[in-house]
């Protein structure tokens, strides 16, 4: 009988039928893993995609490897589609290995073809929907014993509206703050409305003295200050500075500012019944790369700097996270927590609310456990 090739014969036995061959012929069949070709890596609840992270990885792939006893390479192509039809797709990336890195840069161009955006005056194009993904393993130069895994269905979110390098951070100086008027302390954050990013928040503790609130630690402008006690002033470079916000009494205050308004309040804050926590950390699955959070990110918490000037205020610098969920809590319990579910990167967090989306940065943290307002500054390189 004609000698039949090694990949024909797979090919024969694959569909069923039967062949014969000499004895001096080898005949390779193909014996794909039982349990198929399938995602193995745990996926987040969200992806919040942002395009100044666009360079970041969102997720790794990992997949088993199948074995068809067949001597030839074996190649895996990621596949994307905005439907769960695969009517047309994009290829992810193609790789000899079991695993394969994704850009949030992909994911954003594959939800810009699902319909997506994050426009909030676009109606008709949601910020938040699925994106499918699958994996094909084939054998040979020309794709042939294809296994292909079941679809796997990742919820993406992009902020409305968010553009990170567009949002101001401001930050207290002077004498009524911890770092007096040096400009390039740890000085104190303000808390940005999640809504509306000209709005500004801060309830703590206040020396008597003075205080201004910078845009850049290190620079002097811009640089916010009041002339007449009732509306805000700005020296936004080259100009003559405003003068100072006034505390005539240490103790604690609720001071805010609306910069597109340029007006500002302060009043007195009665702190004398709030609790004074020992310790308060973060945690989640956001915090797996790099903190001893448990295999999940939930185990343990990572534990947040108490300021010495107000013991209500906690922070941690230079916190790498991975796009996920975290919390806050304290006393490294589930008694006391915050959260809420919004992917802004400085919200209010309420007393055992959901998980916090975050994306995939460095960022220098902050929290009130007054007000349960929180700020996720991205940390400049």
């Amino acid at each position: 009988m004609k000698k039949i090739s090694n990949l024909l014969l797979a090919f024969v036995a694959v569909i069923g039928l039967n062949a014969c061959s000499s004895d001096d012929d080898i005949v390779f069949v193909a014996q794909p893993d039982p349990e198929g070709i399938s995602f193995v890596n745990s996926f987040n609840s969200q992806y919040i995609l942002t395009p100044a992270t666009s360079d970041n990885t969102a997720e790794r792939f990992v997949w088993n490897e199948i074995d068809v006893e067949v001597p030839t390479n074996l190649t895996y192509e990621l596949q994307g589609s905005a439907d769960s039809g695969f009517e047309s797709f994009d290829v992810m990336g193609e790789t000899g290995s079991n695993n394969l890195a994704v850009s949030v840069g992909q994911l954003l161009e594959l939800a810009e073809d699902a319909g997506m955006d994050n426009d909030p005056s676009t109606e008709d194009m949601p910020n938040s929907g699925q994106l499918y993904f699958r994996i094909v393993a084939s054998a040979g130069d020309a794709g042939e014993l294809a296994h292909t895994s079941e679809v796997e269905a990742l919820t993406i979110v992009l902020p409305e509206g968010e553009q990170e390098e567009d949002l101001r951070e401001l930050y207290f100086v002077g004498n009524a703050t911890p770092d007096d008027w040096n400009n390039n302390g740890n000085n104190y954050p303000l808390y940005r409305d999640a809504q509306n990013p000209n709005m500004y928040y801060y309830t703590g503790y206040f020396n008597a003295g003075e205080f201004k609130i910078l845009e850049e630690l290190g620079a002097w402008q811009p640089q916010y200050g009041t002339n007449d006690g009732s509306t805000v002033a700005v020296n936004s470079g080259g100009g003559e500075d405003p003068g100072p916000f006034i505390v005539d009494a240490s103790g604690y205050y609720s001071f805010q500012i609306n910069l597109e308004e340029m007006t500002f309040t302060m009043e007195e804050y009665d702190a004398s019944e709030a609790t004074t926590y020992e310790t308060i950390g973060f945690l989640g699955d956001s915090t797996i790369e790099g903190y001893e959070t448990g295999d999940d990110g939930w185990g343990a918490d990572a534990d947040m700097t108490q300021s010495d000037f107000n013991a209500h205020i906690w922070y941690a610098t230079d916190v790498s996270l991975t796009d996920g969920e975290l919390k806050f809590r304290a006393a490294d319990a589930w008694d006391v927590s915050w959260g809420i579910d919004s992917g802004a990167l400085s919200d209010k967090a309420n007393p055992g609310g959901p998980n916090i989306p975050v994306a995939t940065g460095v960022y220098n943290i902050w929290f009130n456990d007054l007000t349960g307002r929180y700020i996720l500054i991205p940390h400049a390189e």
